[in-house]
């Protein structure tokens, strides 16, 4: 048994306009050099865009966005025998929105 304490689980924290986790989630991942603020002022700008383009809520839509690109199943190696196979696992919504996008 450690004789370091716990660690407490990390919440993500939300933002100012809009009170939600999940656009501060997204400002750090378009952070560039360091720059929250340039990074807030994109997404703020890009969610202005989405509000007279579309006359909805543009946290639903980013909210359907990010639904749409989060991946459902993630691949896990397993060892059977002696080679190595790749096995498909369902993984839950907040571990797929922290995996990496690769698909540029």
């Amino acid at each position: 048994m450690s004789r370091r304490g716990t660690t407490e689980e990390k919440t993500a924290k939300s933002d100012l306009i809009y009170r939600n986790r999940l656009v501060n989630m997204l400002v750090n991942r378009i952070l560039k050099h360091e720059k929250k603020s340039l990074a807030y002022q994109i997404l703020y700008r890009a969610m202005k865009k989405i509000q007279q383009k579309t006359e909805t809520n543009p946290l639903s839509v980013l909210h359907q966005a990010i639904r749409g690109v989060t991946p459902d199943i993630a691949v896990k190696a397993r060892r059977v025998g002696g080679s190595t196979h790749q096995v498909p696992i369902e993984i839950g919504s907040t571990q797929g929105k922290n995996l990496p996008f690769v698909g540029y």
